[in-house]
């Protein structure tokens, strides 16, 4: 028998997400389930040429870093107000593998993640996190788009 006993949901913090989270937290409702959230700092890409030596990149991931934070622990209380039990993490690499691997290092039941729905030369060139996370996953994947009341 397939017990729910924990539910991650990916955040890049956009309506998308936060869709996906209002999915998540009906499951857990009903099954007690732990909600894990995170977020995923992607390492910043820039010109191997790039000149300009007052900008530290490894400062900007860490405001990045330090900005998630924040943000996830504002979620967290909120969610433990409602009643749910929430672990956050803020992770770094690319997303779909953290995804996929803190997903199966933390014996996940269900990945509840949002999608933005892009199609053609966007999807072609910047791919999508939510269709790696589904081909990669170790387990059931809940794909959860804006719906159209959201979005007006």
């Amino acid at each position: 028998m397939f017990t729910v006993s924990s539910l991650l949901v990916p955040t890049d913090f956009s309506p998308n997400a936060d869709q996906a989270l209002g999915m998540a937290k009906e499951i857990a409702k009903g099954t007690n389930a732990t909600l894990h959230i995170v977020h995923i700092v992607e390492p910043v890409v820039y010109p191997a040429d790039w000149s300009y030596a007052q900008v530290g990149f490894a400062d900007i991931e860490q405001e990045l870093f330090k900005n998630a934070e924040t943000e996830l622990a504002k979620k967290s209380d909120a969610l433990k107000a409602e009643g749910f039990t929430v672990v956050t993490s803020v992770l770094r690499g690319r997303a779909s593998d953290e995804i996929c691997g803190y997903a199966k290092e933390h014996g996940i039941s269900i990945i509840s993640i949002g999608t933005h729905g892009r199609s053609g030369l966007e999807h072609f060139l910047f791919g999508s996190t939510t269709e790696r996370v589904l081909r990669k996953a170790p387990c059931p994947v809940l794909s959860v788009r804006l719906d159209a009341a959201a979005k007006a």
